[in-house]
């Protein structure tokens, strides 16, 4: 043991820096490999050192100082994170036909018949987390957050023990790592076992409990709870050292981040079909939860030629287990009416654990579902739940049906409202026709303008939507905004009376204060985010994406739909002629166009603004192809001109800047010659890129 009592500062530091890296060493052998190298009586005698170390100067105490780890401070919320490189999710699959249609997209994509290896991952069942590291040392954690901006975790990924806070060997200078942490079986029934004796919450499953631990403001709670993580990919790089997935997990791994063991190549898509039965079976011996596979094509190479689509990886999918079951009694069909006006019918059961969660309603989709499986209340039914999917009943167990229950019938009018409920000939959904008379509309716009994917409004969920909504304090997205205002006290000549937020029940200063400060935060918001907020039907998230790609600002956006251009909006890829139908119809109403006045005068409505690489000729420009593609398949084409800043249109018109024929063009070369438009052909397209 050293004496410290006559030790100077440059030794101090020196003996700092080797305690950090030594006790970080010896929590990674301990708690990710099972090969401990210190016996405990060694460990906390280097632990005590560090301590005493930093007690005589604590101007010295490092950043990964492993007392850092524990008893972080407190905090009184979560910051928000930027992420760079988006936290993507996946498409999912559920059979064995999907998976062969994925594969064999793949292939197409790539014009090919020969077997293409994967990757296949267990699909850990936690939470996803991003860690940043610069010059290898641990600097930012990160929650998914909505993909692009996350929480701030950091405090709490340094308690997860063995997580490295720094990395030893040739890493990249910036080094973002992805994962899941995830809490065992073994320690989730320990977790909810204390909490019970305690009389606390007890989750409802290890993935619950995993959240619940690593977002807690207090880091201190983090520490008591034993999570475990993995690594499975990466975000942002400042030099990718990997050719392919496999290498990637071997990168991690001689980093001593662990990675799962399950992990396998599969050079077929027999492997494949192999590796998920394989789980299957071993699913239940498993030391924690998993809810499928995910399959990623292994070569890097063919990553980045296969790209993405609006929202999801084209490279890879995660293949869900076969859904959870559970019979279970239906006490009522209840109506919804959504933001669009849509009748949903919803069921009412008796509540029943379907997976290890508590289901007490599931979806019955519309009418025609309920009258083709004969749904009626009262019956026996089968619930079904897969992964994330909302719970739905798949069938009716008729030989307990009770004589005298009586056939369905679908409400012609609106619950809500009265006004009626009228369906077209060509929709399998019946729609209310109150408009914003309908309150219930009225209220469910509000609750989708704050939604996560729109203003992201903290504070402003559905209940307390619902209350402001009936107690006249907010009628339309603007009131959101000139709520602060409104509830300033008045003075003696005003004869409005001020809001008075602080005096409901369940608020105070400080919880109206928060919310003021969530409200003025949202302020500023990506065009695709507007669009998506202002609730316009079949404008979903991908939707609202691909038109702010293509107007690039709001005004330019609103002109043309207000001008009704529908030709220019089919043009874009992915919009159909009824989904246009519907935006221009949105922009007819002046109400509409009345809120978003009000709007655009108090929200900073930012452009769209996406990475692409200024260096291609290819950026800003609107491509067209046509005929037929010999060196590329048009999916792979888009995905080049995409991925060069291009926007790629389905019809050529004036604003069409290139159109790239192949053999057998047609009529849109014919069009692009008469436009005097510039035509390549596949060479000369490809030697634009870069």
């Amino acid at each position: 043991m050293i004496d410290i009592r006559n030790i100077d500062e440059e030794n101090a530091k020196k003996q700092l820096e080797f305690l950090a890296k030594e006790i970080e060493k010896a929590d990674i052998a301990y708690y990710q490999n099972d090969e401990p190298y210190l016996d405990d009586a060694k460990y906390d005698e280097l632990r005590h050192l560090n301590n005493a170390l930093e007690a005589k100067f604590p101007h010295l105490i490092r950043e990964d100082s492993p007392s850092r780890r524990v008893g972080a401070k407190v905090k009184s919320e979560f910051k928000k994170v930027e992420l760079n490189v988006p936290m993507l999710s996946l498409a999912d699959i559920f059979n064995d036909d999907e998976l062969h249609d994925f594969v064999l997209s793949i292939k197409r994509f790539l014009n090919t018949n020969e077997d293409i290896s994967f990757s296949a991952e267990p699909k850990m069942d936690g939470l996803s987390f991003s860690a940043m590291y610069e010059k290898g040392v641990f600097v930012r954690g990160s929650t998914r957050g909505d993909g692009k901006i996350g929480e701030d975790i950091t405090e709490n990924l340094k308690v997860i023990k063995g997580f490295p806070l720094y990395l030893e060997g040739e890493v990249p200078e910036i080094f973002e790592v992805r994962g899941e942490v995830f809490m065992s079986k073994s320690d989730f029934l320990a977790l909810n076992e204390a909490n019970e004796k305690s009389n606390k919450k007890l989750f409802a499953n290890p993935r619950n409990a995993a959240a619940g631990s690593l977002r807690q403001l207090d880091a201190r709670i983090t520490e008591k709870r034993n999570l475990s993580f993995v690594v499975y990919t990466w975000g942002e790089v400042s030099k990718v050292v990997w050719n392919s997935q496999e290498e990637f997990l071997e990168f991690v791994k001689g980093l001593s981040f662990p990675v799962n063991p399950y992990n396998k190549i599969c050079k077929c898509e027999k492997d494949l079909l192999n590796s998920f039965k394989e789980l299957i079976e071993n699913r239940a011996q498993l030391p924690y939860d998993i809810d499928g596979i995910v399959y990623k094509v292994n070569d890097l190479e063919l990553q980045k030629r296969l790209g993405f689509l609006t929202r999801t990886p084209r490279w890879a999918v995660a293949h869900k287990f076969p859904a959870e079951k559970a019979i279970t009694r239906l006490n009522n069909i209840r109506i919804q009416v959504g933001r669009t006006g849509a009748l949903t019918p919803v069921a009412d059961l008796e509540p029943v654990n379907v997976g290890g969660v508590l289901v007490s309603h599931a979806t019955l989709h519309n009418e025609d579902e309920i009258k083709r499986k004969d749904i009626r209340i009262g019956d026996m039914v089968v619930v079904q739940r897969a992964g994330d999917v909302i719970p739905q009943i798949i069938e009716v167990l008729f030989d307990k049906r009770d004589k005298d229950l009586e056939e369905f019938k679908f409400p012609e009018f609106c619950p809500e409202c009265g006004a009626h409920a009228i369906r077209e000939e060509d929709e399998a959904i019946r729609r209310c026709t109150g408009g914003l008379t309908c309150p219930q509309q009225a209220v469910e716009r509000l609750k989708h303008f704050v939604s996560r994917e729109a203003f992201n409004i903290e504070g402003l969920g559905d209940k307390v939507i619902e209350e402001f909504y009936k107690d006249n304090i907010i009628k339309t997205p603007f009131d959101i905004f000139t709520l602060e205002e409104r509830n300033r006290p008045r003075d003696l000549f005003s004869f409005e009376e001020s809001l008075g937020l602080e005096k409901r029940e369940g608020w105070g200063t400080k919880s109206v204060g928060k919310l003021f400060e969530a409200i003025n935060k949202s302020k500023k918001i990506s065009l695709q985010k507007f669009i998506y907020a202002l609730g316009i039907r079949q404008v979903g998230v991908a939707t609202a994406y691909l038109i702010a790609k293509y107007y690039h600002n709001f005004r330019d956006f609103m002109n043309a739909m207000i001008e009704k251009d529908i030709a220019l909006l089919i043009s874009i890829d992915g919009i159909g002629s009824q989904m246009a139908l519907d935006i221009v119809e949105f922009f007819k109403e002046q109400h509409n166009l009345d809120v978003i006045d009000k709007l655009i005068k108090v929200v900073e409505i930012e452009d769209f603004n996406e990475v692409i690489n200024e260096a291609s000729k290819l950026t800003g420009k609107t491509i067209v192809f046509t005929g037929t593609l010999t060196k590329f398949t048009r999916n792979e084409a888009k995905s080049i001109a995409l991925s060069n800043g291009a926007k790629v249109s389905s019809s050529v018109s004036g604003a069409t800047d290139f159109v790239v024929a192949g053999e057998s063009a047609g009529s849109k070369l014919k069009k692009a010659e008469e436009l005097g438009i510039t035509v390549l052909t596949e060479d000369e397209f490809e030697e634009m890129t870069v």
